[in-house]
């Protein structure tokens, strides 16, 4: 992920006399760390986990730090967030006897090292640690895992799903939205006037654009390999050395027809075309995407010569969204096929040319 303020000078416009940028059209980049150091400390802050259930009482206290970055792209209304976040959270717990005498307090830690847009549709790391490690102690932490993780994810997803809308840029998106009404007798004839010389070319536009899905993409990739094809096939379709190379769960059925399912669940599919060294054809679904969309994976394998094997990647239909409204999701998947799969596989098993 690109850093705050290190954005491509090609995307971004020098600023105008009057500051505008008009509807947008160009990169403007929010820093949103602040916003969501405050934000954070709105939600996780006096929170209460347990108020006597099994004569235990736990809450949250403060928020003692939110480090890393956050930021919001837009451009032509199109919200891009970026953020990777670390939040430590300070708590207390204590246990009272059946009448109401407390037994012990503790003082602890809630961790989330890692808060990624990125990762935005799968749940965060969250670490609990407990001062007094005694029995009592370790009751609390277990209980504060127990009850509070989830409340703690919970709110977690509101701040993910609030960066997804903009951030703090929503109510200034969401206002530029409504334009101002007119009454301008010149301009309406003008507008009027484009309307009637662009009729044609927008038709003829809609005509050759209706052929294509819209709001969904395609991601070509080729790359080369020091091996036979078979055998990069054969990693491929095999889910022991799946979970070897990315280090996760798989279940891959090595029939057409068959479902499989990679990195712990978070993509699923089917196989609908394969063909030993040669073609691997599927359906794919991450997790993350709205229900009912499916993409299709084309893997095509050619060997120009002996120990050499060249794997062409075609990946239709990537909606541009996911269900949360984050638009890196062709980005994501792009940078996920390379970096994770293709590269990982000419590391791990050595078929670097």
């Amino acid at each position: 992920m690109a850093k705050y303020g290190e954005g491509d000078k090609r995307w971004i416009v020098e600023d105008r006399v009057d500051g505008a940028n008009v509807h947008n059209w160009h990169w403007a980049e929010t820093n949103c760390l602040e916003w969501s150091r405050n934000f954070f400390n709105k939600i996780l802050s006096n929170l209460t986990i347990l108020d006597g259930e099994s004569n235990l009482f736990i809450k949250t206290k403060k928020i003692d730090k939110v480090e890393g970055e956050a930021y919001v792209n837009v451009r032509k209304g199109k919200i891009i967030p970026g953020y990777e976040l670390s939040v430590s959270i300070s708590w207390e717990g204590e246990a009272k006897d059946s009448d109401g005498v407390s037994l012990l307090k503790v003082d602890g830690t809630v961790e989330i090292p890692y808060i990624a847009d990125e990762n935005a549709d799968e749940d965060p790391e969250i670490r609990v640690t407990v001062k007094d490690e005694g029995p009592i102690g370790k009751q609390l932490k277990e209980a504060m895992l127990a009850k509070g993780k989830p409340l703690i994810l919970e709110r977690v997803t509101t701040f993910v799903q609030s960066m997804a809308k903009g951030g703090p840029c929503k109510d200034e998106l969401e206002a530029k939205k409504v334009a101002p009404k007119t009454n301008n007798n010149s301009s309406a004839s003008s507008a009027v006037k484009e309307v009637k010389k662009d009729t044609v070319a927008v038709s003829e536009k809609k005509k050759k654009e209706a052929k294509k899905k819209e709001g969904f993409k395609t991601i070509t990739l080729t790359e080369k390999f020091s091996c036979r094809a078979v055998h990069l096939y054969e990693i491929l379709m095999d889910e022991n050395r799946w979970k070897g190379f990315t280090q996760s769960n798989a279940k891959i059925s090595k029939e057409v027809g068959g479902e499989f399912s990679i990195f712990d669940g978070s993509v699923t599919g089917k196989n609908l075309e394969l063909e030993d060294g040669k073609l691997i054809v599927q359906k794919w679904r991450f997790g993350s995407w709205p229900d009912g969309i499916d993409s299709t994976v084309r893997l095509t394998f050619d060997e120009p010569e002996p120990g050499v094997t060249v794997v062409k990647l075609i990946h239709t239909d990537i909606p541009e969204e996911d269900r949360y409204g984050n638009a890196t999701v062709v980005e994501n998947t792009e940078r996920g096929w390379r970096d994770l799969i293709l590269h990982k596989i000419r590391a791990v098993f050595g078929f670097g040319i």
